[in-house]
């Protein structure tokens, strides 16, 4: 079944005035300046349809599936969608600019937070909107990475880079601006990178995951690197929401130890919310990580692991001691989370979980030998 963005119905005219009164994330543009040099057009609503207008008239938007179009399609009236709350004034040589800093990274977490709560939409469509708004800007910039090559092979993993391409184009034409042509030959770049990346338009190809985690977390790796696997024992990985069936998952198919920070703090009555004594939580339960690995026996670690720093610090721990490290996401649709919060034993306040939400990073194939994602 295709997946379709509300008020969008392919080769029809779009209906902006429907679109504008259906979604406050949308008339939230109105008003939002931006810098003249590079956006003659106006605010960030006038660039937004602009873009839009633009992507569809693209031959090649033209020839892609219907659901690669609804995705560019969102993702286009996205993807400047925090301009809204980055949007300030900064000196740049001696001369005061508009600038949005951070714009596409805050973008990312209100997609997926729209997609997830107010606009359904199945789970790699979702992540692949999103992280198309993250990186949007990429084609611009690549080149000009300290490690473009490692740039649009970690793109790759996570958006398809020829519709990356096709967005930061329609980005382009959609404004007024003195140095568009240098810019599309920048995007032109991209491509050229990507394709001698073996990565436009699909996926790059890993001989081995330990040498995908090597490449992307190593300085001096290459692609095509087959590391000898001298991983003693694995480490699970949990990461989800509360109240999306974490344990019950563990219970039902994981038969090993497991390394639990909601235990350890009711097995010493700490409060979550109590920031002083969560870090006694987090030593006892890296002594209790130690004493599993010292022995080389493999187990689970469960907790919420939102976001890629909780995870990182973990994972940089489990593989010190040669952990082959396998993340498992859980994920169910908004409206069951929170009954299923709201029926477990020990809930979390609704108001948490709201929160929680609008921070949530879903994990990545460059964070851990394995990743698995089991959705409802």
């Amino acid at each position: 079944m295709i997946w379709k963005f509300p008020h969008y119905e392919i080769d029809k005219p779009i209906d902006w005035d429907l679109i504008e009164s259906s979604y406050d994330w949308f008339r939230d543009m109105k008003g939002v300046e931006q810098d003249k040099e590079w956006h003659a057009e106006g605010d960030v609503f006038t660039h937004t349809k602009m873009v839009v207008e633009s992507l569809i008239s693209l031959p090649e938007y033209k020839i892609l599936t219907e659901q690669e179009k609804h995705i560019l399609f969102t993702s286009a009236l996205l993807h400047d969608v925090e301009k809204r709350s980055t949007t300030t004034t900064e000196k740049i040589d001696g001369k005061l600019r508009v600038v949005s800093p951070r714009h596409a990274k805050k973008g990312e977490f209100t997609t997926r937070t729209i997609l997830y709560k107010d606009i359904p939409t199945p789970f790699f469509i979702r992540e692949h909107i999103a992280k198309l708004v993250r990186l949007h800007g990429l084609p611009l910039w690549a080149i000009q990475k300290p490690n473009p090559n490692k740039e649009v092979i970690y793109a790759s993993l996570v958006v398809n880079t020829k519709l990356l391409s096709l967005l930061a184009k329609a980005d382009i034409l959609g404004r007024i601006c003195l140095d568009q042509d240098e810019i599309l030959l920048r995007i032109e770049l991209f491509n050229e990178l990507c394709r001698d990346n073996k990565c436009f338009g699909n996926q790059r190809n890993f001989p081995s995951n330990y040498g995908r985690y090597i490449y992307f977390n190593k300085l001096e790796s290459s692609p095509d690197y087959v590391p000898f696997n001298d991983l003693k024992f694995d480490v699970y990985v949990m990461c989800a929401l509360p109240g999306s069936g974490k344990d019950t998952y563990v219970n039902k198919n994981l038969n090993l130890p497991i390394l639990s920070l909601d235990n350890i703090r009711r097995e010493h009555k700490i409060n979550p919310s109590d920031k002083k004594k969560n870090g006694q939580v987090i030593q006892l339960g890296k002594e209790k990580a130690k004493e599993f690995m010292r022995a080389k026996t493999s187990f689970v670690f469960n907790a919420t692991n939102i976001t890629s720093d909780m995870r990182s610090k973990w994972i940089s721990l489990f593989m010190d001691y040669g952990g082959r490290v396998k993340i498992i996401y859980i994920e169910v649709p908004y409206k069951q989370l929170l009954s299923q919060n709201h029926n477990r034993a020990h809930k979390v306040p609704e108001k948490v979980i709201e929160s929680m939400i609008t921070k949530l990073e879903i994990p990545t194939p460059k964070e851990a030998h394995d990743v698995m994602y089991i959705i409802d």
